[in-house]
């Protein structure tokens, strides 16, 4: 399931990230990736221990922690600290697939990456290329969104960034553990919550049908949830 989430950053804060990224210091993205995803991988990438990095990041922690749609879809467990990322000259991400489990040292922690998501900060007007071309099901699915907003994707799919051929594309992304691993599971969770979502608002704040529905829907996350 691709799931697309808006306004995770406003303009100001997007404003206020690009000025403070325009005078980053960006480094090889060749740096972090694996064995084979070096040999298709051509960006640039701010240190993830850069203390901007960590600033940054911090707020996009902050606003998907707040964010209602972002954990109704995710059910997140543990997140993985943003990265950012530039394309540029022809910069581009070949097809791919995100390392199932990821170990993050200085928090002695490891994380199962069963969802990614890229935040975009860049506006589609900014650059040619650069679609975040995601493979599902029935077909690959290309995304280029605002700046500001969010896609998330099972990290499971294969996926790939195209190349940039005008301007610049500057993103971060980051993977979460779910505390529900199944995606099926996951994402009936998901349907059903939005369902309860939608109908709550014309209902009597006691209306039995809504707090049995919400009862179910816990009892569903009991049965799945590893925690």
């Amino acid at each position: 399931m691709l799931t697309i989430i808006e306004n995770i950053l406003d303009e100001k804060q997007v404003r206020d990230f690009r000025q403070k990224l325009e005078a980053a210091e960006w480094i090889d993205g060749a740096d972090s990736a694996g064995t084979r995803s070096v040999k298709v991988k051509q960006n640039l990438q701010l240190p993830r221990q850069n203390p901007l990095s960590v600033e940054l990041g911090n707020v996009i922690l902050r606003k998907l922690g707040n964010d209602p749609l972002f954990i109704s879809a995710a059910l997140a467990e543990k997140i993985w600290p943003p990265i950012f990322n530039l394309y540029q000259d022809g910069g581009h991400y070949g097809t791919h697939s995100d390392a199932a489990l990821m170990r993050l040292p200085e928090a002695n922690m490891t994380i199962r990456s069963d969802l990614s998501a890229t935040i975009f900060l860049s506006d589609p007007d900014e650059y040619d290329g650069g679609e975040l071309v995601i493979e599902q099901q029935y077909g690959a699915q290309p995304v280029k969104l605002a700046a500001g907003e969010m896609v998330l994707y099972p990290s499971s799919s294969l996926h790939q960034v195209m190349p940039v051929t005008r301007g610049r594309r500057i993103c971060a992304i980051t993977w979460m553990q779910s505390a529900v691993a199944d995606v099926s599971a996951r994402e009936l969770l998901f349907d059903l919550d939005q369902s309860i979502q939608a109908l709550t608002p014309d209902r009597p704040h006691d209306d039995p049908e809504i707090n049995r529905l919400i009862h179910v829907y816990h009892n569903l996350l009991r049965r799945w949830a590893a925690v």
